[in-house]
Order: structure tokens, then C-alpha cells, then sequence
């Protein structure tokens, strides 16, 4: 059980704890350092055939480790690239801070999402 008054004052021992999507540990509660969540690509396919899964998942995670959500896939073979990403979940996620790898700010760009998410964040 977790007790707590202020953030600097919180009591507990080291389980882990859900808040929100993330599985936080009570050391990171304590000084204040939750994890950072990621939009990035989880590789599927066979071998030398490559295909991705634009996922939502914790920066600690391996490349096809664990992941929060998937928000859409990837496949560069194809001629041109095929992308379909949800855009509705995309903003959701880039709204609470979700950063994006390289890759998958280049192709979140190319659908204009993050112009619609600049504009958002601007609104606000």
C-alpha cells in the first residue's frame, strides 16, 4: 500500500506500481523521475522481409519487448512505403507527451500528423 502526503514524503516499499500506463517503481515516485514513453517501430516479419508495428512504449523496453499500444503499422517494401497509422491515438499519445524516434517522426510527418499536433499543443 502506498501512503503518501507529498510527493517528497511518499512511503513504500520497492514493488512496482501502475500509474497511469506506466509500471513505475517507488524510487522513481520518490524523486520524481518517471519514465519517458516512446512512439517507435517493433520489427515483425520473417527474415530479410522486414515489417513494423508503430507501437507506444516505455523507453526501458527492448525493441520487441513490451509496449503499451499499437498505434499503427509500417512496411518499407513495398513501392511506395505503406503506412497507416491511427491518427486519433497518435495525437492522444504525442498530447501527453509521448516522444517519437526518428523514424517514426518522419513518417508521422509525411500523414501530417504532426503539424495537427503542433496545432493542438498551440491551442492549449
Amino acid at each position: 500500500v502506498v501512503k503518501f502526503q507529498s510527493w517528497s514524503r511518499l512511503k513504500c516499499t520497492n514493488r512496482l506500481y501502475r500509474l497511469g500506463a506506466i509500471l513505475t517503481t517507488c524510487r522513481q515516485l520518490r524523486h520524481n523521475t518517471l519514465t519517458m514513453v516512446k512512439i517507435r517501430l517493433r520489427r515483425t516479419g520473417a527474415t530479410k522481409k522486414p515489417s513494423y508495428r508503430i507501437v507506444v512504449t516505455d523507453s526501458r523496453a527492448p525493441r520487441d519487448g513490451a509496449f503499451i499500444s499499437v498505434i499503427g503499422h509500417y512496411d518499407p517494401r513495398t513501392e511506395p512505403e505503406t503506412v497507416v497509422i491511427k491518427e486519433e491515438e497518435a495525437l492522444k499519445w504525442l498530447s501527453q507527451g509521448a516522444q517519437p524516434t526518428a523514424t517514426v517522426a518522419r513518417l508521422l510527418k509525411k500523414l501530417g500528423i504532426m503539424e495537427k499536433s503542433k496545432t493542438v499543443k498551440e491551442k492549449t
